[in-house]
């Protein structure tokens, strides 16, 4: 397998697949009643935006702990989401099928993110300095 080199954040697989969930994500807060538009719509977007937010940002700073504790706030930010899922399918907004589908995106990107800061802790581990 060969994998092309990461250069930016968007070179990240897990970048990529958290993209795809806040597209997903987005498109459901699209669907809630108008009531909820300050309210669950608003969290799902602002809980899917940090994910990838965190993402990038952990990659743009300058230590590995820095980008793990970024990484960190991202799968943090990927369970806030599956609660606010939870909440939608309880309510009756969105259907079992379509819930399920949008958390297993979301436990996937947060499985890829605990591959990512393990990697990264092995980088800081292996780097001369332990920065």
């Amino acid at each position: 397998m060969v994998t092309k080199p990461v250069r930016d954040f968007k070179d990240l697989e897990v970048s990529r697949v958290a993209r795809a969930l806040r597209v997903e994500i987005y498109e459901v807060a699209k669907l809630l009643p108008d009531f909820e538009k300050f309210g669950l719509a608003a969290q799902l977007r602002r809980a899917a935006t940090s994910v990838t937010a965190n993402i990038a940002e952990g990659y743009g700073r300058f230590g590995y702990q820095e980008n793990i504790q970024l990484c960190r706030q991202a799968r943090g930010s990927v369970y806030e989401l599956r609660d606010h899922l939870t909440t939608c399918v309880d309510e009756g907004y969105v259907d079992l099928v379509e819930a399920k589908k949008l958390d297993g995106m979301a436990q996937r990107v947060a499985q890829m993110l605990n591959g990512y800061i393990r990697s990264t802790l092995a980088l800081k581990a292996a780097a001369p300095d332990g920065a």
